[in-house]
């Protein structure tokens, strides 16, 4: 599909520069621009680009200072990130859905289908199922017994979605993904051995949330493990059974989440963070890439750093001593050996 500059500029109430007849096809990394193509600039480090790009318009904020001219024709708007991903959005949504069951999908007569549903090959839906409108259900996806989709929600080729599973509203489960398998629960016994803890409870996931590649959501001991309205989780992340994940909070890859773990709302998590179990992490908390987290966080919108976590300003002060440490063991050694003289 092709759009002209102006018309984008149209849908994003932007200010344009430049060209408004300029047509668009594509899209682009504005190091990588090409004629035909859209591109934007929200990262100050690469502002370089904006002056030697190929791309036909770049999107940049209102506020943006040019330096020397440009080639391209420019939209100013309030956020260019945002304003790109809005654009994104609207050229996915004219992409057609597919509709209908593939004939080697199998589905057990008492599932139930909605209107306009998709199903893929080799798909197996169970006993009970009940799957609402306009779902999108991709290669090698299995739904075990009792589980709910409910509208407009996308499951990518190969996840697994077991027993009791509830999943909402315009949610996207990525390839591979496993939800409801069973929480880490073991006795220990007198001979040494570990007897398994049947695990009984299941997963609920609330609408537009997004669960990454390969990540695992574990079903609760008793109870839900619960994934609270528009929580985004990257690839290869547990969740371990019972954790509870509030809303709009985004975890990046490689976290793991210990049981019984209460997160708050609109928390932010970098990559390969661990969280300890029976746990209370307060509202609004951002955590470090490799923060390792040993007990509550009780302070709203704290931000944390570190293994044990401590506030990142305390941190910094204190890695400051921590690189110091050498010279600082010299001084004190050559203190003792005056004091000793």
């Amino acid at each position: 599909m092709e759009f002209t500059a102006k018309a984008i500029a149209d849908f994003l109430q932007g200010t344009l520069e430049g060209n408004p007849d300029v047509k668009i096809n594509t899209v682009a990394k504005i190091e990588e621009g090409k004629p035909g193509a859209l591109s934007f600039l929200s990262n100050p480090k690469y502002s370089k680009y904006l002056y030697t790009t190929q791309s036909s318009v770049v999107l940049i904020n209102k506020d943006f200072l040019l330096e020397k001219p440009v080639l391209t024709t420019l939209i100013r708007v309030d956020n260019a990130y945002e304003s790109f991903a809005k654009l994104l959005n609207l050229a996915n949504s004219t992409q057609i859905a597919k509709v209908g069951v593939h004939q080697q999908a199998v589905i057990e007569p008492n599932a139930k289908l909605g209107n306009d549903v998709f199903i893929g090959p080799f798909v197996y839906i169970g006993d009970s199922v009940k799957i609402g409108n306009n779902v999108q259900i991709s290669s090698h996806v299995i739904i075990e017994k009792d589980s709910e989709i409910d509208d407009g929600t996308i499951i990518h080729c190969g996840a697994k979605i077991l027993s009791g599973s509830i999943i909402g509203k315009n949610c996207i489960i990525q390839p591979g993904a496993v939800i409801g398998s069973d929480g880490f629960g073991f006795a220990p016994q007198a001979n040494g051995t570990y007897q398994k803890i049947p695990q009984i409870g299941n997963v609920i996931i609330e609408d537009d949330v997004e669960i990454g590649a390969n990540t695992t959501i574990d079903r609760a001991t008793m109870g839900s493990t619960i994934i609270r309205k528009g929580v985004k989780l990257d690839n290869l992340i547990q969740v371990a059974h019972n954790v509870e994940i509030g809303e709009n909070t985004v975890i990046a890859a490689q976290t793991g989440i210990a049981g019984s773990t209460k997160i708050g709302r609109s928390c932010m998590f970098g990559g390969q963070v661990g969280v300890s179990g029976h746990l209370i992490i307060a509202d609004g908390v951002k955590l470090s890439a490799q923060t390792g987290v040993p007990n509550s966080i009780k302070n709203p919108n704290e931000i944390m750093i570190g293994t044990p976590a401590m506030n990142s300003k305390k941190f910094a002060r204190s890695f400051v001593l921590f690189k110091n440490l050498p010279e600082i063991k010299m001084d004190v050694d050559s203190l003792k050996r005056k004091f000793n003289e």
